[in-house]
């Protein structure tokens, strides 16, 4: 019996579930990403250009790349094909030409007291156009009212408000593009400083200056050497003139008449006498004074002393015969020996004329 009924029992069902790996979702979230990251560098330029322009170049960027109409820049549609320019004319093309025109107005004159305090009111009342065309009247506060006794707010991008009502008129030119991207880097547009134009403008009349009263001091000793019938034979072996340094005055050598004796720093007489009729000429000059010795190549060597220890002794001894005829000692900046290392006459080493006493009186600002 218990073997019949299991034979007559029902089915046993199995169930196996296979588990099968996802396919491929596609590529449309790299598509996303890839906006994401273009919208993110768009807003992190935009936060650069913003923080690195200045009001009138994000102006004129704006305007560069604002939409225009082919046929006119009026917003409305009326006037002349763009906007009465053509493609000749300087500048970009673009143009705030379409705004609504806002119109400068008065501000109210101050109210006038007679004898009793009473307020006389202005004899007309200032009219000024709104950005939507219409007319507003001021009243004795300042503020515009339009014909609905609404305050109006006279603001457009050609103008700002001025104080007491009045409308500022707007800048005269939006820069170009060429002017934007010139200055983009600068950071400001460049604007002349008038402290550094009257600095320049000063400096130049102080050189002018200077430079008459070198030329005066130079003709002043050229007359003193011309009037001494002593210092006649010396005046061929003074040489004056201006250089970048400023006034040069140099007494040089000759074969025959040379200043100091062949390896002597001891002045001649007809030098001296030269020298004191120099010294009152540059007392009256307030520059500072350079000295400088300076030798021919002829070799000199006597117990150690070379052309630098002469050319040195030299200028020292040129400079004590002038603080004795006058010149304040603390004139001299500098006093110094070359020997031969600066020649006048570079082709003839040995030439006299080598053999000389240089002295500069300095420009003022070399002396700075």
């Amino acid at each position: 019996m218990a073997a019949k009924d299991r034979k007559k029992g029902g089915n046993i069902i199995i169930k196996k579930e296979e588990i099968v790996e996802g396919g491929h979702h596609g590529g449309a979230w790299k598509v996303a990403y890839a906006d994401f990251v273009t919208a993110m560098m768009a807003f992190f330029l935009l936060m650069w250009l913003l923080n690195a322009t200045t009001e009138a170049q994000r102006k004129g960027l704006a305007d560069y790349f604002s939409p225009s109409n082919a046929m006119s820049h009026n917003s409305s549609g009326s006037g002349q094909p763009f906007g009465g320019h053509t493609p000749y004319d300087d500048g970009t093309m673009a143009s705030d030409k379409g705004a609504d025109p806002v119109m400068p107005g008065k501000a109210p004159p101050p109210p006038d007291e007679d004898v009793q305090g009473e307020q006389t009111a202005p004899a007309t009342t200032p009219r000024v156009e709104t950005s939507a065309g219409h007319a507003a009247s001021a009243g004795r506060d300042g503020q515009a009212h339009d014909a609905h006794g609404n305050a109006a707010t006279a603001t457009d991008q050609q103008g700002e408000r001025a104080p007491g009502g009045g409308v500022a008129p707007a800048q005269a030119k939006t820069p170009s593009k060429a002017e934007f991207l010139a200055n983009a880097g600068a950071g400001t547009l460049a604007k002349p400083d008038a402290r550094q134009v009257d600095d320049a403008a000063q400096r130049a009349e102080a050189d002018r200056r200077e430079r008459a009263a070198f030329e005066q001091a130079a003709q002043q000793i050229r007359d003193a050497v011309r009037a001494d019938p002593a210092l006649a034979d010396l005046s061929r072996q003074l040489a004056i003139d201006i250089t970048p340094e400023g006034l040069r005055i140099q007494l040089l050598d000759e074969d025959k008449q040379p200043m100091f004796p062949s390896g002597s720093a001891t002045l001649s007489d007809k030098a001296r006498t030269l020298l004191q009729r120099v010294a009152p000429v540059l007392a009256k000059l307030p520059e500072p004074l350079m000295l400088t010795g300076h030798t021919d190549a002829s070799p000199y060597n006597s117990g150690g002393r070379t052309n630098w220890e002469l050319s040195s002794e030299r200028a020292n001894a040129t400079r004590r015969v002038l603080v004795e005829a006058g010149l304040p000692e603390v004139r001299f900046k500098e006093v110094s020996g070359r020997a031969d290392r600066d020649p006048l006459l570079p082709a003839d080493p040995l030439a006299a004329a080598n053999r000389r006493i240089a002295i500069v009186v300095q420009h003022s600002f070399r002396a700075r």
